[in-house]
């Protein structure tokens, strides 16, 4: 007998800031997989066209839902509307996200206060949510946040302490939850990325000044291209990843090693 240990058939998946880059791309991989898709933010066309693509690509069922992540009572609903259509929620991708860039001396409150609402307290109302209504009740789940690298290390190449600081934020909180929530089964864990190309990044990557920067900084000489995030996904999402909690596990061509 052989098993097929990232066979996710049947399982169901939320995949926040799931209306374009590397959201759709995770989502992607997961249906490819067999997943049932979840695609969620803020925008309801662009949600609705990823669930048609990811139907008519995968054969597999999905829908998209509204939700601002920083709003307690949308969550609450969204996550509700999952439970109505699909009566279970197996994985959760926190991926939606933000980025303020300035020195930090020029920042102001509002900056840093909205990355803190967007990348951290809204990856936590997401999982406290799911978690009390579908994942403690079945004793299973996958949580997957997405950190970042500069969640584990500063930089000198764009500030932007906000960022920072959420997304270190998020590096505990995972830890913190995946401690509680041990005992149900349910795997917390975080994939810390590094630069990857999108549509809104490739102009400013492909830059004389950020190709400079990842010769000298990146081992790998580059940044990360569509799908070398995706096994990373794959990988925490599986049933069989049990034994996996609580992890950091930086995608960044090698940064964070240096």
């Amino acid at each position: 007998m052989t098993n097929n240990f990232f066979d996710l058939t049947g399982h169901v998946a939320i995949v926040t800031g799931c209306s374009s880059g590397l959201g759709v791309q995770m989502a992607k991989a997961l249906a490819n997989q067999g997943a049932n898709i979840v695609a969620l933010a803020r925008r309801q066309n662009k949600v609705e066209e990823v669930a048609e693509e990811i139907r008519r690509e995968y054969g597999v069922k999905a829908i998209g839902v509204r939700c601002d992540i920083t709003d307690t009572q949308m969550v609450s609903d969204a996550v509700d509307t999952v439970l109505k259509e699909f009566g279970r929620i197996d994985i959760l991708i926190n991926n939606a996200g933000t980025g303020a860039v300035a020195p930090a001396e020029d920042i102001t409150d509002e900056q840093f206060s909205n990355e803190v609402e967007i990348d951290l307290f809204g990856t936590f109302k997401m999982s406290r949510e799911v978690a009390k209504k579908a994942m403690i009740p079945a004793k299973y789940g996958r949580i997957i946040n997405i950190a970042s690298m500069y969640g584990l290390v500063g930089n000198k190449i764009a500030g932007s302490a906000p960022y920072h600081a959420a997304k270190g934020g998020v590096v505990n909180l995972t830890r913190a939850l995946a401690a509680e929530w041990g005992k149900y089964d349910i795997t917390v864990n975080a994939i810390c990325p590094g630069y990857f190309y999108t549509p809104l990044t490739k102009e400013t990557l492909d830059s004389d000044y950020f190709q400079q920067n990842a010769k000298t900084m990146i081992p790998a000489e580059r940044y990360g291209n569509e799908g070398e995030l995706d096994t990373a996904a794959i990988f925490l999402a599986s049933p069989y990843s049990t034994y996996v909690n609580g992890l950091m596990l930086a995608v960044d061509g090698g940064y964070t090693c240096m």
